[in-house]
């Protein structure tokens, strides 16, 4: 999905180890590299937050946007293809950048939305299970859909959608199984009583002290001394 945003990228020069991106991580950006379009890789630095806005926008990593480079005239359309988070903080720490042609096409892996209170669900008990989030199309970078929408209101129980049930426009190829499982509903899982449910009907177990206490009551009643 092509969007406006415009991706301001400053070059990263010497060494590429782990000090020196840590170094660009102190100044508030983090490290990145962009290559494709047989032209040379090129490391940069860019602003996280704006990484982070693209990756959970509607189109995620499949926005394709400007990449400008400070002291470089060209702009080259770009998408985010990798990116690793720190695992602890959860904060970005590197990506890999895409230059992209818009007259080739390209795989891509878009997500699968279900719309609608399937009829199973609705009116015959059961539960809807997704199994298939995401499938892989081939598309021009312009034609590629931030999702497949799919309405799935007459799923009965039982029934399963497939990948040749979603839609099919002209312009995009399905890579991914046509008789792969989409989503399906079906019936509830019967939880299993637990254990202690029984021990409960029988009543409380007295506890040993009670009954050492009920015992010794007994023989103080029949005159032992």
């Amino acid at each position: 999905m092509i969007t406006q945003e415009v991706v301001k990228a400053t070059p990263r020069e010497g060494r590429f180890n782990k000090n020196a991106a840590r170094r660009v991580r102190v100044q508030g950006k983090i490290p990145a590299v962009i290559y494709g379009a047989k032209e040379p890789s090129v490391a940069v630095a860019v602003d996280p937050k704006q990484i982070l806005r693209i990756l959970h926008s509607d189109a995620g990593h499949n926005s394709i946007f400007d990449l400008e480079i400070a002291g470089s005239d060209a702009k080259a359309k770009a998408m985010i293809v990798d990116w690793q988070y720190e695992p602890i903080k959860g904060s970005l720490l590197h990506i890999d950048l895409k230059r992209i042609a818009l007259d080739k096409v390209m795989r891509v892996a878009v997500p699968v939305q279900l719309n609608g209170v399937a009829v199973g669900v609705k009116t015959q008990g059961g539960i809807l299970d997704q199994v298939l989030r995401e499938v892989e199309i081939e598309c021009l970078p312009g034609d590629i859909p931030s999702h497949i929408d799919v309405d799935i209101t007459n799923l009965a129980f039982g029934e399963v959608l497939r990948v040749s049930d979603l839609p099919h426009g002209g312009k995009l190829k399905f890579l991914t199984d046509e008789h792969a499982a989409v989503a399906h509903v079906t019936a509830v899982k019967a939880e299993a009583a637990p254990a202690a449910d029984a021990v409960a009907a029988a009543g409380p177990a007295e506890p040993e002290v009670a009954k050492r206490g009920k015992q010794e009551s007994a023989e103080a009643g029949s005159g032992k001394k």
